[in-house]
């Protein structure tokens, strides 16, 4: 049996308390199960590195964020190449009435089509929408300023529109 040190002990606890969370986001910033698994095992073996170092308050937070992102984007970009073809199907969607199987399906063509975006506008998009971060916090996370920040996502959701609009 081992017994463990007050930094093991608090890191423990920090991987209980947002390990679902950080995999979530992942998922979402990869859109792939298997790499949002490697990306959050990336992260959290870079955050014990650096555990007793690490910052307090927003900026702890800014920290574990930003390793987050780039542990997803060094995990995309170890992908393999491939060609992706767009399914038509996907593209066409009917507009969200108040059948929720609608609205599931719309969803899921936003999140597909969200995988085609280049990775930097992936991340900004779901730190944004799903992670409810500033454009502040998704500067820090994603190492630039803040007007790329707003950048990214406003291209993201231009691009994002652009596709919805073809599939109708």
């Amino acid at each position: 049996m081992t017994v463990e040190t007050g930094r093991d002990a608090a890191f423990s606890d920090f991987v209980r308390s947002r390990s679902r969370r950080l995999g979530d986001l992942a998922w979402l910033i990869t859109g792939n199960l298997a790499d949002a698994e490697d990306a959050v095992q990336d992260a959290l073996a870079g955050l014990y590195r650096r555990w007793a170092k690490l910052p307090s308050g927003d900026e702890f937070e800014a920290y574990v964020h930003r390793t987050l992102v780039n542990a997803c984007l060094g995990v995309i970009r170890r992908r393999p190449r491939a060609l992706s073809v767009a399914d038509p199907a996907l593209l066409a969607s009917a507009p969200v009435g108040a059948d929720p199987s609608v609205a599931v399906a719309a969803s899921d063509q936003v999140w597909r089509l969200c995988q085609q975006l280049a990775p930097d506008q992936r991340a900004a998009v779901v730190l944004r929408f799903y992670g409810d971060l500033s454009y502040a916090e998704i500067a820090t996370a994603l190492g630039c300023r803040e007007a790329t920040a707003r950048s990214h996502v406003n291209r993201a959701l231009k691009r994002l529109r652009s596709r919805i609009e073809e599939g109708k």
